[in-house]
């Protein structure tokens, strides 16, 4: 693991100013920022420890918690919670066995809901990684599910 986050430290030319970045990155690679990587960014960039936890723990990209290979987040803006964006989102807790803000036992999904995707012509949204999906019903997710675990 830490040669991995070595390399995308390189990668920066070991700027300081490009820790968001490189923490974006290690993310990325591990699907959240484990402490063992966040120790090396700090040693690598010789910037405290403090100053590289502040920014994984203040913007919400972030995540310290393990998050699954297909990140699913559901959007509970205002056009798709009008559209039925709820009973999308319980329907995907029922098909993964996991509450909101879990990870899925095999590391396959997590599931988050988010306030808006910017995609309201499309309501219900859901975002499957970088790929959205509109116009969702529960009847649709037992078949993302499936298209995602293949």
């Amino acid at each position: 693991m830490v040669e991995r986050v070595s390399e995308i430290v390189t990668k920066y030319q070991t700027d300081p100013g490009a820790v968001i970045a490189i923490l974006q990155d290690v993310q990325e690679v591990f699907h959240y920022l484990p402490r063992e990587a966040l120790e090396a960014v700090s040693r690598d960039l010789a910037i405290p420890l403090s100053r590289v936890l502040s920014l994984a723990t203040f913007y919400k990209a972030f995540s310290l918690k393990p998050k699954g290979r297909h990140p699913v987040h559901v959007c509970l803006g205002t056009a798709c919670h009008v559209r039925g964006a709820q009973l999308v989102l319980e329907k995907f807790e029922r098909e993964l066995g996991i509450k909101t803000g879990e990870t899925s036992s095999d590391q396959a999904f997590s599931l988050d809901a988010v306030r808006c995707v910017g995609c309201c012509g499309l309501a219900p949204v859901v975002m499957v990684g970088e790929e959205v999906h509109g116009k969702i019903t529960p009847a649709k997710v037992t078949g993302l599910v499936k298209k995602y675990k293949k």
